[in-house]
């Protein structure tokens, strides 16, 4: 299901501005700005940001980070009772790592029209295979959260531009 801020809630969006705050700190490291939380309780499980450059491990993503950080934490590989909070839309890798984990709820910021396998390109929580339940919701701080990432990309484009013309 899709919302605006205004269906979300204040907590939502309190931990959406956190999962921001990692992302922006993604851009700062020259990765994909993407942030996600894990929160189960008002307690954060796990927190993380994109690093698949800075790791050579292209598993590195937001979610996949956040997810080993909260079942190293919990000492299980299943975190029942949690949400996540990323910025931008899950890819398929890490749609089938939260269906793992056992996530109760997925709240994203950023829809990824090419790559988001929750509701944009692949609707992978509500296939028959699958054999748990995960509550989405997207559109959470969307705007802030599309601008980030949108603005990352555009500079990157803007460099490499830049740098066909000194050639």
């Amino acid at each position: 299901m899709t919302g605006t801020d205004t269906e979300f809630s204040q907590s939502d969006m309190e931990w959406m501005q956190r999962a921001l705050a990692l992302a922006r700190r993604a851009a700062s490291e020259q990765e994909v700005p993407v942030g996600a939380v894990i929160v189960r309780d008002g307690v954060v499980l796990g927190e993380g940001y994109n690093q698949p450059i800075a790791a050579c491990d292209p598993t590195s993503h937001a979610e996949i980070v956040a997810l080993r950080q909260a079942c190293s934490r919990e000492r299980n590989y299943r975190i029942p009772g949690a949400t996540l909070y990323v910025t931008v839309e899950p890819c398929s890798m890490c749609a089938g790592a939260i269906l793992h984990a056992r996530i109760d709820r997925v709240v994203f910021g950023a829809f990824e029209p090419k790559a988001g396998a929750v509701i944009s390109a692949q609707r992978f929580f509500d296939q028959p295979f699958v054999n748990y339940a995960v509550a989405y919701e997207g559109g959470c701080l969307e705007q802030e959260c599309s601008e980030l990432i949108s603005g990352f990309f555009e500079m990157r484009r803007r460099l490499k531009r830049q740098h066909k013309q000194r050639q």
